[in-house]
């Protein structure tokens, strides 16, 4: 472990343990796990420690995965103790998740990056004005069966796996629009993004395995030492955002969590 974090200097390290502090509470406060942030800061910084910038978004985007699987499990914790988690919805949910995630790392190299990302940034915009006029409200009354759940989850999966995100931007929306209050969506969110970053994770490893100029420990497209750094103080501050996501009355829950998409989706779009 030493070795590891020997690779970066002492302000690189301060940053991502920075940067691990600020995804772990958004991961418990909003059930989510990171990527939005990893992912544009690892781009900006693994050019810093010497990875070869032809690789850099690609690591950024299996790091983050790798990163969220630590992450989301400590949030997980956390929401399960407070009874917030839907067990029944998360086993619906989770083939159509392992499936879009593999296939989303499997074709993320053959993509437009650019105009994932516009789509996306218009998605998190339009799902954010969306639940900021929602007001109070009651959650949806969406009816869908079995089969179209999983298949919602699958592109859910395949978007979040090509993104590097845990997918917690679109599952929360799409359970609330179910069915689900927001504080549980919020919590059941959370457990959806350990399949999605499993999954994702481990597709982007193969995907990068025989590429001969990774840096030293890296696995495929992961690279260790910065997910390593990352979860050290993610997983210690993710159940701090989840007690605060359980204390926070839902109006205000539900307008942090728009305001968060909008801006998510702001700076997407501005690239």
């Amino acid at each position: 472990m030493n070795s590891l974090l020997l690779s970066f200097g002492l302000e690189s390290l301060l940053l991502l343990l920075l940067l691990g502090s600020i995804v772990g509470l958004i991961a418990g406060l909003f059930g989510i796990g990171g990527g939005l942030i990893i992912v544009p800061a690892l781009i900006w910084g693994l050019p810093l420690v010497n990875v070869n910038p032809a690789h850099t978004a690609h690591m950024a985007v299996g790091t983050s995965l790798a990163t969220i699987v630590i992450t989301s499990l400590s949030s997980i914790r956390a929401h399960h103790k407070r009874g917030g988690v839907i067990w029944s919805d998360f086993r619906v949910l989770t083939p159509g998740l392992l499936l879009g995630a593999w296939m989303g790392g499997v074709v993320a190299g053959q993509l437009n990056g650019e105009v994932l990302q516009r789509f996306f940034g218009l998605f998190a915009l339009a799902v954010g004005v969306s639940m900021l006029r929602a007001g109070v409200g009651r959650a949806g009354d969406l009816r869908m069966t079995k089969w179209a759940k999983g298949s919602v989850a699958a592109l859910i999966g395949g978007i979040s796996a090509v993104a590097g995100i845990g997918g917690g931007s679109m599952t929360v929306p799409f359970l609330h629009a179910a069915g689900v209050e927001m504080k549980r969506a919020v919590a059941t969110s959370s457990a959806c993004g350990l399949p999605i970053a499993l999954s994702g994770a481990a597709s982007f490893i193969v995907a990068g395995w025989d590429l001969q100029a990774l840096p030293t420990y890296s696995s495929g497209y992961v690279y260790w030492p910065a997910a390593l750094v990352i979860v050290l103080t993610s997983s210690l501050l993710a159940p701090v955002g989840a007690g605060l996501a359980h204390r926070l009355p839902e109006l205000r829950l539900k307008r942090i969590f728009a305001l968060f998409l909008m801006l998510i989706g702001a700076k997407l779009l501005i690239g």
